[in-house]
C-alpha cells in the first residue's frame, strides 16, 4: 500500500533587522497557492519531549484591531478542535465563556 503525501508551505519576506514583510502560503491539495496572510500561529506537539513547539509570526503592518480578532477567532477555533478531539462537553464550555468574555472586554460583539 502506497503512503500518500501532501504538503503546505510558508515563505516568510524579512526586512533587513529580519522582521517579517509578506507572510505567504501554498496548500496544493487545498486549492491555495501562494496566498498572502498577515499573521500565522503554528503549534507542534513534540511527543518526545511533551511540549508544543510554536511559530507566531505576523507581519509588521498587521494592523492592531485585525490581531485582536484574528486572536479571538483562533481561541474559537482551539475550542471547537478541543471539543472534537477530546469530547470533553464541561471545557468546551468553559472555554467558549471565555472566548466570550474575551471578545466582550475587546468590544468585538455588539
Amino acid at each position: 500500500m502506497s503512503t500518500i503525501t501532501s504538503e503546505i508551505k510558508f515563505l516568510v519576506e524579512l526586512d533587513e533587522n529580519r522582521v517579517p514583510e509578506k507572510l505567504t502560503w501554498t496548500a496544493q491539495d487545498g486549492g491555495v497557492q501562494l496566498e498572502e496572510a498577515k499573521a500565522m500561529l503554528l503549534s507542534i506537539w513534540d511527543s518526545n519531549t511533551k511540549e508544543t513547539l510554536r511559530i507566531d509570526l505576523w507581519t509588521k503592518d498587521m494592523p492592531v484591531d485585525e490581531m485582536k480578532i484574528f486572536f479571538h477567532q483562533t481561541l474559537v477555533a482551539m475550542a471547537d478542535t478541543f471539543e472534537r478531539a477530546t469530547q470533553d462537553e464541561t471545557m468546551t464550555a468553559t472555554m467558549k465563556d471565555f472566548c466570550d468574555y474575551f471578545a466582550e472586554k475587546l468590544e468585538l460583539k455588539a
